[in-house]
């Protein structure tokens, strides 16, 4: 059973529902779950918020935070799960802002993620690095770890 069929059948059973607030995977966690069959029982809206004006405009992200930590930042995932959480009226959100590649700068390497995950008893943040293993692999990585984090929250265990 993949990831995304675990958070849909879980939320279903739970009654809860589920949330994305994404920009370097830039909407390939919200395409995963509604790939399955029935999500829209668990997944209502997802936010793809590539920019730092979509973060602000869709999720409330603070200007301040942003300015403050920049846009790949676990302060900055933390008001987008917030918001997106809020937003959307779901009981679960995951966000994730990273350094897809190519590139990056010695400060914020390529593969650089942050994971933000909020539910009913707050939020917890992440940083992972993959590692410059190309756009199209940090994209897969990140939004493979995005799911497990959804699941994590709707089941209570914690992946952090």
């Amino acid at each position: 059973m993949t990831t995304a069929r675990q958070i849909v059948e879980t939320a279903i059973r739970t009654g809860q529902t589920v949330t994305t607030a994404e920009s370097c995977t830039g909407g390939k966690v919200a395409a995963a779950i509604t790939d399955i069959a029935g999500s829209s029982a668990a997944f209502e809206r997802g936010f793809v918020t590539y920019s730092n004006r979509a973060k602000t405009e869709m999720l409330g992200v603070s200007p301040a935070t942003l300015e403050a930590h920049g846009a790949v930042s676990e302060a900055v995932v933390a008001e987008m799960a917030v918001g997106a959480r809020a937003s959307a009226g779901a009981d679960v959100a995951v966000a994730i802002s990273g350094i897809a590649g190519p590139g990056g700068s010695e400060f914020k390497p390529e593969g650089r993620v942050c994971y933000g995950l909020a539910t009913a008893k707050g939020v917890t943040t992440q940083t992972i690095e993959h590692g410059a293993l190309g756009r199209a692999e940090v994209r897969k990585a990140a939004t493979e770890h995005a799911l497990h984090l959804l699941i994590s929250g709707l089941g209570g265990t914690e992946l952090f």
